[in-house]
């Protein structure tokens, strides 16, 4: 009885969510009315995607083959495609199996569900429906094994596995079809079809030269800044974790005295941040080619497929696709879970630079293989988890206008700035309840109750 009324609850939501998509009412907007006179801003505006840097279109055009009015459309798109993606996440459920954007503008979003009668309510929100085996957490359960058994046993030869969300299967690279064997053997899942994809590519860090802005760690390395960020009133950078270690100094590009690494983990994570002294200022500039900056906006987490271009001091701008995220990789060092995969290239030096999607930062530059002359492979690890493992604020540009919202009573639930809320939270504004869309990091700016782009009022 309890499973009828759970499903009965979820076709009510489905079909309200398809209504409210065909009828051409945002569904957040037809819940609740915006906080001022006039429209609710679009995905594009309310993130920064409608007005490009110049850094980041150029490099688009360049790696992507795209024309400037291509590339300025392929944003718009996926920041677009990131709020119906993160609606139809919440509204399937259990049935969700992963949502990815593809074509040239990135026009086209496909949304994976494993029961066909979510398919209407896919289509009515301008989605391709895939109908597949399974759900997107039983994917990310077989790669929980995966990862388990990798603290047991070496995966020297199986350097990379993942989920691949439009393939729906897990996938574990290897050097070798043996090495693979005995490793999903060890994990228990050599019947879940995990897919094996035989490579001689083995993920090395980039950490020999600079990338982005330099830093030097003691006088001897050097790595690149990601990220500038706070801490109450302390200023600081987010980076790489193979770069330094806690209480480590670092000095800047101009070998003046910098900082000092607060925290650091990897492997595991490929993590850090460095607290500056009063010389040095945060900004949200990223180093962009020509000696010109771009800005970041926001964090909000890019879907597969979506465009992410990088800086790095050795190889320049360079952008590519996001592939998947939840990587695994067994560096020589060790092995780090979490990474996202994209088709940037990199090389020795790039370590710990910024990968921006638009106007939103997406994590700094972890390892990788191949160059930027024959092409590779680069993992970065997402900056959303640095932000809320060591209790940062990412330091960003105005990108929306309006007061910052009221905070309300300091409940578990309720919306707070700096906090890292992921697809399907919930939080409680005003005594209205409001579920996230995108997983970001909230800002003054995007209070639920006037930003559809990352929250649907319930």
């Amino acid at each position: 009885m309890v499973g009828r009324h759970a499903a009965g609850r979820r076709r009510a939501a489905l079909t309200t969510l398809g209504t409210l998509v065909l009828t051409a009412i945002p569904a957040a907007a037809a819940a609740a009315p915006p906080p001022a006179p006039g429209p609710l801003p679009a995905a594009s505006r309310t993130l920064g995607s409608d007005k490009p840097s110049t850094q980041i279109l150029s490099a688009m055009q360049r790696d992507l083959h795209l024309t400037r009015a291509q590339a300025a459309a392929r944003l718009v798109n996926e920041e677009e495609a990131g709020t119906r993606a993160g609606r139809l996440h919440n509204a399937l459920g259990g049935h969700f199996a992963g949502a990815w954007v593809s074509g040239k503008t990135s026009a086209d979003l496909t949304v994976a569900t494993t029961h066909a009668e979510d398919v209407p309510a896919i289509k009515a929100q301008g989605a391709k429906a895939v109908v597949v085996k399974a759900p997107l957490s039983a994917l990310d359960a077989v790669k929980a094994k995966l990862d388990s058994a990798a603290v047991r046993v070496k995966t020297h030869d199986t350097p990379v596995w993942y989920v691949d969300v439009p393939g729906n299967r897990v996938v574990v690279e290897a050097t070798r079809q043996s090495a693979a064997t005995a490793f999903l053997k060890a994990a228990g899942v050599q019947d879940k079809g995990v897919a094996v994809r035989l490579t001689k590519d083995r993920p090395r860090l980039m950490e020999d030269l600079v990338g982005g802005e330099a830093y030097y760690i003691n006088n001897a390395a050097r790595c690149s800044i990601g990220f500038s960020v706070t801490k109450s009133q302390q200023q600081g950078f987010v980076s790489a974790g193979h770069c330094g270690k806690p209480g480590d100094k670092t000095t800047g590009v101009n070998k003046a005295d910098q900082g000092t690494f607060q925290a650091s983990t990897f492997p595991g994570k490929d993590m850090s941040w460095v607290a500056v002294n009063s010389s040095w200022t945060a900004t949200p500039d990223v180093k962009g080619s020509g000696g010109r900056n771009t800005q970041v906006g926001g964090s909000v987490q890019g879907l597969v497929g979506a465009s992410v271009c990088r800086s790095g001091s050795t190889s320049g701008w360079h952008c590519g696709t996001i592939q998947q995220h939840n990587a695994s990789v067994d560096y020589a060092q060790g092995t780090v879970d979490g990474l996202t995969r994209t088709t940037v290239c990199s090389e020795p030096g790039d370590s710990g630079g910024s990968f921006v999607s638009g106007a939103q930062a997406q994590g700094v530059t972890s390892g990788g293989s191949g160059d930027c002359t024959a092409g590779g492979t680069t993992f970065y690890q997402p900056v959303n988890p640095i932000l809320s493992t060591f209790g940062l604020t990412l330091k960003t540009a105005s990108v929306q206008t309006g007061p910052p919202a009221a905070q309300g009573t300091a409940t578990a639930n309720a919306w707070a700035v700096g906090r890292v809320y992921e697809v399907g939270a919930t939080v409680t504004v005003g005594g209205v309840r409001y579920q996230c869309l995108q997983t970001h990091q909230a800002q003054g700016a995007w209070s639920p109750e006037g930003t559809p782009a990352l929250w649907q009022r319930m």
